[in-house]
């Protein structure tokens, strides 16, 4: 059974997610190799009906790293 929509992964914090600035497919993932008009997450999901397997968090510093 699916999990709700706030567990799926945000692909905007996805290490593998870009934007490609194509206006036809604006967002891509590096590492299932495609990009689209939709967020990969949801076109993952849509199409398998799993959540993403391949998210991995982006390493972002904190407010005292950047000093």
């Amino acid at each position: 059974m699916p999990t709700p929509a706030s567990e799926r992964p945000n692909c905007l914090a996805c290490l593998h997610f870009y934007i490609t600035h194509e206006a036809s497919r604006p967002y891509g993932c590096r590492a299932l190799g495609f990009k689209s008009l939709q967020y990969p997450s949801m076109v993952v999901f849509a199409s398998s009906g799993i959540h993403c397997q391949v998210f991995s968090a982006k390493n972002r510093r904190t407010q005292t790293e950047h000093k």
